[in-house]
C-alpha cells in the first residue's frame, strides 16, 4: 500500500491508500519541526496496529510538504521504518502531469498542486478549489486540469489568534457559527463570532463572485480543509466538500507516475 503524507503548516496528515486508490485509514498529528523520525514511527506504529495493519504493508511513501524544515525527518521515517526512499511531490521522478501556468511554478505549494490533480479527477470544466488551512487559498483549475493561479488570504484560526493576542479585552473563542442569523451582536463573544464567521462568509462569497466573473465560464467550487463543512452547513457556498482532497491528490500523483501499489 501507499503511505500518503500531507505535511501542512498546522498538521501532518497520513493516509494508507490501497491498490484501487481508496483511502483505507487516515491520521493526523500537529506539525512540529522538532519531531524526530523515531517519534513519528512510535505514533504511527501504534495507530497501524490498532487498525489491524503493519508497517510491512507499506511499499511506497509520497510526501507533499509546505514545511521544508520538517521534510528531513519524514524522509528518515520512510527510509528507516518503511524501508523505502520517500518520493517528494514536485521533485523528480514525480511529474505533476498537469501544467502549472503561473509565473513561478516552482514556488507553488505542493498541496495546491495536488489539490488541482484531485479536483480534475472529480469535476469536468473549470474548477475553483478553496482550501481552509493555516491560510485560506482560492485556486483556479482549468478544464484541462491546468493550475491557472489563485489567491491567498489569512486563515480563520490565524485571525482569531490575532484578535486574542493583540486586543487585551477580547477573549479566546472557538470557531463556530453565531447562534442566530443576526449580524448585530449584543455581547462581546457574539460580536466576535459574527465578525469571524459572517465576515469570512462574505469574503468567500465576494472572492467567488469575482473569480467566476473573471473566468467567464461555468465553474464548480470544491472546498477542502477542516472548516469547509462548517461554512457549507450554514452558507451553502460550495458545490462539493472533499475533506481528503489533498491526500487523494497525492495518491493520484503516485498512480499517474507509477501505477497503483
Amino acid at each position: 500500500m501507499l503511505l500518503a503524507v500531507d505535511n501542512g503548516n498546522t498538521n501532518v496528515k497520513f493516509a494508507l491508500v490501497d491498490g484501487s486508490g481508496a483511502i483505507v485509514q487516515r491520521w493526523a498529528i500537529a506539525t512540529d519541526m522538532r519531531r524526530t523520525a523515531d517519534e513519528y514511527a512510535v505514533w504511527l506504529d501504534q495507530l497501524l496496529k490498532m487498525e489491524g495493519h503493519a508497517r510491512a504493508e507499506v511499499s511506497a511513501v509520497v510526501i507533499a510538504t509546505v514545511v521544508p524544515r520538517a521534510l528531513h525527518n519524514l524522509q528518515v521515517l520512510s527510509r528507516k521504518y518503511f524501508g523505502v526512499e520517500a518520493l517528494i511531490a514536485g521533485r523528480p521522478p514525480l511529474d505533476w502531469g498537469i501544467a502549472l501556468n503561473v509565473d513561478e511554478p516552482k514556488a507553488l505549494g505542493a498541496d495546491r498542486a495536488v489539490n488541482a490533480i484531485a479536483a480534475q479527477a472529480l469535476e469536468s470544466g473549470d474548477k475553483i478549489v478553496i482550501s481552509f488551512g493555516t491560510a485560506t487559498t482560492f485556486d483556479h483549475i482549468g478544464a484541462d486540469g491546468a493550475y491557472l493561479g489563485g489567491s491567498i488570504a489569512t486563515g480563520v484560526s490565524l485571525s482569531l489568534d490575532a484578535l486574542y493576542e493583540n486586543a487585551a479585552m477580547l477573549p479566546r473563542i472557538a470557531i463556530e457559527p453565531p447562534p442566530t442569523a443576526s449580524v448585530i451582536g449584543r455581547d462581546t463573544v457574539g460580536q466576535m463570532q459574527i465578525g469571524i464567521y459572517w465576515g469570512y462568509v462574505s469574503m468567500i462569497e465576494g472572492m467567488l463572485a469575482r473569480m467566476k466573473a473573471e473566468i467567464g465560464r461555468p465553474v464548480k467550487v470544491i472546498a477542502t480543509g477542516g472548516l469547509a463543512p462548517l461554512f457549507q452547513q450554514h452558507a451553502d457556498l460550495f458545490d462539493r466538500v472533499e475533506p481528503d482532497l489533498t491526500l487523494r491528490g497525492i495518491a493520484q500523483l503516485y498512480a499517474s507516475n507509477f501505477g497503483s501499489k
